[in-house]
């Protein structure tokens, strides 16, 4: 039975990647705020959680993030609500990958995923604003980016990835929407594995849709 982990487990995309696991039959670890007291924006907290796992798990899902009050222009940048979306959407991740050298096996195919956004595209934005939100998850995406590039030397099958999940119904996008497409969480958690079963070692390190394709930086 393979096994895996989902860190930020109680979010709705995070609950829909643990049952579409479940489903499949995976042996499956779920870690969140809620339940196990991970607050990723302390490195005490989850050097404490994650250094309490067994691994190796062939698939890692990261799930955690935050929105903030998306800016509409430059003045309304306000730089303490800043630092609190980069700690929670890119320090915390970071804090996360640290342990992939010990939780990912060795040998043998695995898939770390976390969850980004489109809006960090510095290609694609073409409109501006959201000036905290999407600049955190562009600094994600580099540090997903470094992390694949070093498990590569050591884990030489592994597949490390940023994936856009597209507009999602949760409580996360509810006011935000808009006119855009959505899709349920039991949707995205489908085409989201349906991608991360699809890599291979050589997409390590990208940035990837719901449908597999890449999203420029």
């Amino acid at each position: 039975m393979a096994r895996a982990l989902v860190i930020g487990a109680s979010g709705g995309i995070g609950q829909a990647v643990v049952q579409a696991l479940h489903d499949r039959g995976d042996d499956v670890v779920t870690l969140s705020r809620r339940a196990d007291g991970l607050d990723v924006t302390d490195a005490a907290s989850v050097a404490a959680v994650l250094g309490g796992l067994d691994g190796p798990f062939e698939t890692i899902f990261v799930a955690v993030g935050v929105l903030g009050v998306p800016e509409k222009s430059l003045d309304a940048i306000d730089a303490g609500a800043m630092a609190q979306v980069f700690a929670v959407n890119a320090i915390g991740p970071a804090l996360i990958l640290r342990h992939l050298p010990r939780l990912l096996p060795r040998s043998g195919r695995s898939v770390c995923a976390v969850l980004s956004a489109r809006v960090g595209s510095i290609g694609d934005n073409a409109i501006g604003g959201w000036h905290s939100y999407r600049a955190s998850k562009a600094a994600l995406n580099q540090i997903v980016h470094g992390a694949a590039i070093e498990l590569g030397r050591s884990h030489k099958d592994s597949i490390v990835v940023s994936l856009h999940p597209g507009t999602v119904e949760t409580a996360f996008t509810a006011n935000y929407a808009g006119r855009h497409k959505t899709v349920t969480a039991g949707e995205a958690a489908g085409n989201l594995l349906g991608v991360m079963g699809g890599l291979t070692a050589d997409q390590s390190g990208g940035f990837f849709d719901y449908a597999g394709k890449a999203v420029p930086w």
